[in-house]
């Protein structure tokens, strides 16, 4: 059994310079019904991140540019790479908790950084090398970025200054944390919801059929 932890055999075998595998768009209804139940999540995703990324940088992004205007710019992006056979696009918590960590709030550095990863992509031992990356320490990374993106929401909420105590407030979020943070998957027959994407669906749909007729009202949570 190979126990070496580190293997630069990946860069080796990599060659210099790469094109990535393009290819022109075809119809299938199969793959229309397999990703418009799957766009729901990230779309509801994507609203949380704009709202994480604005409490971390103090700026209200829903209005400037535009909650519309940013999800446009998701659903345009993720049209483009599909149309040329890439995988779809969507705002990433894991970037949340990046832009938490190193205080970077420029767009101006995302546009680079985007820039860059594109360049970077055609650079075939550059991918190699990422593929040396040991699994335990891209858990570590895992493990800090999404608990990050967990204190940002939990932070967005309190200064918000949503009492999280009153049973409604704490059964949502409750289901939210423990279906993104537990691995709870949910098989809709076609492909399965899991992870963040199933936690903010299940809070939409709570949000929506839980009564709140205690949302407002100053009551004590010792007498609920």
């Amino acid at each position: 059994m190979d126990k070496t932890l580190i293997s630069l055999a990946p860069v080796q075998n990599a060659k210099l310079f790469a094109i990535p595998n393009f290819s022109m768009p075809t119809w299938s209804w199969e793959a229309v019904l397999y990703v418009v139940p799957i766009a729901i999540a990230p779309a509801i995703e994507h609203f949380g991140d704009v709202l994480a990324i604005g409490s971390i940088s103090g700026k209200d992004y829903v209005k400037d540019p535009g909650i519309q205007n940013t999800m446009l710019g998701d659903g345009l992006a993720t049209s483009l790479a599909c149309m040329l056979g890439g995988p779809p696009n969507t705002t990433y918590s894991e970037v949340s908790g990046a832009v938490a960590l190193t205080r970077a709030f420029n767009p101006a550095i995302m546009t680079w950084a985007a820039i860059t990863a594109i360049l970077l992509a055609f650079v075939g031992k550059l991918g190699g090398f990422l593929n040396t990356i040991p699994m335990p320490v891209m858990g570590g990374i895992m493990l800090l970025l999404f608990g990050a993106i967990t204190v940002i929401g939990l932070n967005t909420l309190v200064r918000a200054q949503l009492d999280l105590l009153l049973p409604r407030n704490m059964i949502i979020v409750a289901i939210i944390m423990v279906f993104g943070l537990g691995g709870m998957v949910l098989n809709i027959g076609i492909t399965d919801l899991k992870g963040i994407g199933l936690g903010a669906i299940a809070g939409v749909v709570l949000n929506l059929l839980l009564p709140c007729k205690d949302c407002n009202e100053e009551n004590d949570p010792a007498e609920l």
